[in-house]
């Protein structure tokens, strides 16, 4: 009963604010405000007010929602497990049998620098870079522009 009377008087207020908009010529806004307005009476006539308050004080609805939620969870949290674990059994039965036959996966291959040499090698905190290194990747720029 609580629940219909704001329904009405949300309406009222919103036909309200409607009107005062009409009148000052703002017809198209007045329109969608009224439209708006009209909701709330709309659902307090089809029922669908009485049926969410019928639900909303009935604890057999809220542990149903409970019973919604733990399945969710648990749903979720067997789809990270999946991902994490590498997938479905059968998954997981290849890739042993796989590495059993001594199948090796492909490595990257190493980025492409220009002539095709190989990228330098960065010396240790121990070590002293030997002088050829210090000027290999000068050198290299030197040739490319042909000096």
């Amino acid at each position: 009963m609580l629940a219909e009377t704001v329904c009405s008087a949300v309406s009222a207020a919103g036909l309200g604010i409607a009107a005062v908009t009409a009148y000052r010529r703002r017809f198209l806004a007045a329109t969608r405000i009224a439209a708006y307005a009209l909701v709330p009476v709309g659902l307090v006539m089809t029922g669908v007010v009485a049926w969410v308050s019928g639900i909303v004080f009935k604890p057999s609805v809220w542990l149903g929602f409970g019973l919604l939620g733990v399945a969710w969870l648990l749903f979720l949290t067997t789809r990270a497990v999946e991902r994490r674990g590498g997938g479905t059994r059968k998954e997981r039965e290849a890739a042993a049998a796989a590495a059993q036959r001594g199948a090796v996966a492909p490595t990257a291959s190493a980025p492409s620098l220009g002539e095709g040499r190989a990228p330098a090698a960065r010396p240790t905190a121990g070590t002293k870079p030997a002088a050829s290194d210090d000027f290999s990747d000068i050198e290299a720029i030197l040739k490319k522009h042909g000096i």
